[in-house]
């Protein structure tokens, strides 16, 4: 008869894979390299094979290793969630939703909303992360991550928050003083200002009649600070290329025009996105707080 398994064991190997290295499980879990190997070692012992494959700084699993990692972690994220649902009957909803937005939309569309879903579930702790660049949710401990792409990685939940619509623009001065662009390739001679991604060409992807264009852009002002682009552009500094909610309600005063009006725009991606892992059994919290940003999103 096989020995049954040890549930302890079994959820910390799932930890162990999850940090990606045993100090870095040890740091999560509070405890010692030394303990944490040890018993990983006692497990892999008492089931007579070898669960993962050590090296100085990377760890990976083996095949069986990988199986049971698979189990352990649906067992894992069960056992929470049933946790989950006793402390919180009778009570308010309480958890932790750790979430990663990009800086832009998150500061100048999604502050209002995590504010009112804060002050509606004050038992529920919002870590938010204002960043850009591309989150390994395991590995980074993000339940929920927000960005713009086109499209959405097979191994991920990706629930659809709306389009995002790029437009050229400039200030009212700027726009009397230079004139706006009439062509796409206009853009490529304007002083531009818009994100970008360090080390990277920045390429504009711009639809017209079902025909796709690409454009190299050179700008002259580059930033994550979607505020700062906001501000260069009542400026009137150069040709603003941004996310519509960046500059709608100048747009919507007069303030701001806008150029290639006919045109798709695109820099990073044409969908804003809402991803988080598939097989986890949501808690209360994280499931409450998808549905509410849902909700709002398509309400925009």
């Amino acid at each position: 008869m096989s020995a049954p398994m040890d549930l302890h064991a079994l959820t910390l190997l799932v930890d162990i894979l999850d940090a990606g290295s045993l100090s870095e499980a040890a740091r999560r879990l509070k405890t010692s390299r030394a303990n944490v190997s040890y018993h990983l070692s006692q497990f892999e012992r008492n089931l007579g094979q070898q669960l993962v494959r050590r090296s100085t700084r990377r760890i990976a699993p083996t095949e069986v290793g990988l199986q049971l990692y698979e189990h352990g972690r649906k067992i894992r994220d069960e056992l929470a969630a049933a946790r989950d649902t006793v402390s919180t009957l009778g009570q308010t909803l309480q958890g932790r939703v750790r979430l990663s937005v990009p800086s832009g939309y998150g500061q100048l569309v999604m502050a209002p909303w995590l504010i009112e879903f804060k002050r509606s579930h004050p038992g529920i702790v919002l870590d938010v992360a204002f960043e850009n660049r591309v989150v390994d949710l395991m590995r980074d401990e993000v339940d929920i991550a927000v960005r713009v792409m086109s499209e959405p990685p097979d191994q991920l939940v990706a629930r659809d928050m709306g389009p995002v619509r790029y437009v050229a623009c400039a200030s009212r001065a700027y726009a009397e003083a230079h004139g706006m662009p009439a062509q796409l390739g206009d853009l490529c001679t304007a002083p531009l200002i818009t994100s970008a991604v360090v080390g990277r060409q920045l390429r504009l992807a711009a639809y017209l009649h079902g025909e796709r264009h690409e454009v190299p852009l050179s700008p002259t002002l580059t930033s994550e600070n979607f505020h700062f682009l906001r501000q260069a552009i009542e400026a009137g500094v150069g040709v603003g290329l941004v996310p519509d909610y960046v500059v709608q309600d100048l747009i919507d005063r007069g303030e701001v025009l806008t150029a290639l009006d006919d045109w798709k725009l695109s820099i990073f991606g044409t969908r804003m996105v809402m991803l988080y892992m598939p097989n986890r059994h949501p808690t209360r919290a994280a499931a409450t707080f998808v549905d509410f940003v849902l909700a709002r999103a398509r309400q925009t």
